[in-house]
């Protein structure tokens, strides 16, 4: 196999000689200049993270419990959620709270067709702070994309609480979570506060992927920028957690507002942001957690869902952004395998090709490291980063066509095209 490998390699050196591709251009120079740029690319990518971790607002857990809290609604819409519901309710409902603070439950059933109404109601006869209400089909008069509609519906059941937390069925919260926010948020005047998340790995392919989209999100989007209402082109939240004041949300209109957006999380933030309202956004890694995807089959929909959409729907920026996520994450470990093919042949050049790659490598290690201590990720398969870079580089690519012309674009199995587009798929 390594013979066939080296004879191919041979073959395509070969070739670009007889097609006088190396006399005008010297392929390992152009090769030392990528990895170059791919080590440079490294450095600024870990200088950029550690300066938005610096400058993120953390939801530290209370020390002593508040005598006194705002009452709350919080709110889950749940499709499909089986495996989770139960979980998150009893999250939910452990959280301590003050004597006398008023917290509602509310689990928006969207039509589910597993047993997440069933297991929820066995939850809801055993506590009155819970009600579990059958969302009724979407209207056709419009698109609804995503949990838009459920929460709207949920909404409608919000009587007197002061504030509405929306979080999703594959959330887990701290026990102090709930007291945590409120508390933030009334120290901090937020309209809209959210938490970045601990993202919770299981299978491979999340382990593949979830840190590596952490680095990213907290690099693109970063907590500096977010946070400063001078930056109106800066907005960001996180669906998993978004603690609203009930008189801002139901003010913008709350997820209605935004009924036609797949990525609602980053629509409300732009828009609450827009309206003038105080938008926070905090690292939450102690007081939340989320496992998003179970499987590579869920994480891939997520993702192609997700990533276009929440970069602006800019084709030119999905394709730099997929250019660049090779160029960090599979240019590097891409390098020493060529290297080492180009000095079983005997060039000379591969030696510094090899140097520059485990330059690469190492800068993007020590920057995978020191990440994952900063957002409380355990070191698993740092060495399969080219595998993951590769992975993300690709759903870049995929969410763009996806969303432009509906092939696929679907969540859960159910379409978010329309028939507006006359590409999309129905």
């Amino acid at each position: 196999m390594r013979d066939e490998m080296i004879g191919s390699f041979k073959e395509l050196i070969e070739a670009l000689e007889r097609w006088g591709i190396t006399g005008w251009f010297d392929p390992w120079l152009g090769f030392w200049g990528l990895l170059f740029a791919s080590c440079i690319a490294n450095l600024d990518f870990h200088r950029r993270f550690q300066s938005s971790i610096r400058s993120a607002p953390r939801l530290d857990l209370l020390e002593d419990l508040p005598t006194k809290l705002p009452s709350v609604s919080v709110i889950i819409p749940a499709y499909n959620e089986e495996e989770n519901i139960a979980g998150c309710m009893e999250s939910v409902l452990a959280n301590a709270l003050p004597d006398g603070a008023q917290m509602r439950l509310i689990v928006a059933d969207d039509e589910s067709n597993d047993r997440t109404r069933t297991t929820a109601d066995k939850i809801a006869k055993n506590d009155g702070r819970v009600k579990v209400l059958t969302v009724p089909p979407r209207p056709t008069d419009q698109p609804w994309r995503g949990k838009n509609w459920a929460c709207v519906q949920a909404a409608k059941e919000v009587e007197d609480s002061e504030y509405i937390l929306f979080i999703d069925a594959d959330v887990r919260l701290n026990a102090d979570a709930i007291a945590c926010a409120l508390t933030n948020a009334q120290t901090y005047n937020s309209d809209l506060l959210s938490c970045a998340p601990k993202l919770v790995c299981g299978c491979f392919s999340e382990w593949l992927v979830q840190p590596l989209m952490a680095l990213l999100i907290a690099v693109g989007f970063s907590f500096e920028g977010v946070n400063d209402p001078k930056q109106q082109d800066k907005a960001a939240a996180a669906g998993p957690f978004m603690l609203f004041r009930a008189a801002a949300y139901k003010e913008i209109g709350g997820h209605a507002a935004v009924a036609t957006i797949a990525v609602e999380d980053f629509e409300l933030a732009k828009v609450i942001k827009a309206s003038g309202f105080n938008l926070r956004y905090v690292l939450g890694t102690e007081a939340v957690s989320v496992r998003m995807y179970r499987s590579f089959a869920g994480l891939w929909e997520g993702w192609t869902k997700n990533f276009y959409t929440a970069g602006g729907r800019n084709p030119f920026l999905a394709v730099a952004s997929s250019v660049a996520i090779a160029l960090l994450f599979v240019v590097p470990w891409l390098g020493i395998v060529i290297s080492l093919f180009g000095l079983a042949l005997d060039a000379p050049a591969a030696s510094i090709a090899l140097v520059l790659s485990i330059l690469a490598v190492t800068i993007q290690l020590f920057m995978r490291l020191a990440a994952a201590r900063a957002i409380g990720e355990p070191h698993k398969y740092l060495y399969l980063g080219w595998l993951g870079g590769g992975l993300i580089s690709a759903i870049a690519i995929v969410s763009m066509i996806k969303t432009e012309t509906g092939w696929g674009w679907t969540w859960k199995g159910r379409s978010l095209a329309t028939k507006a587009s006359p590409m999309a798929g129905t």
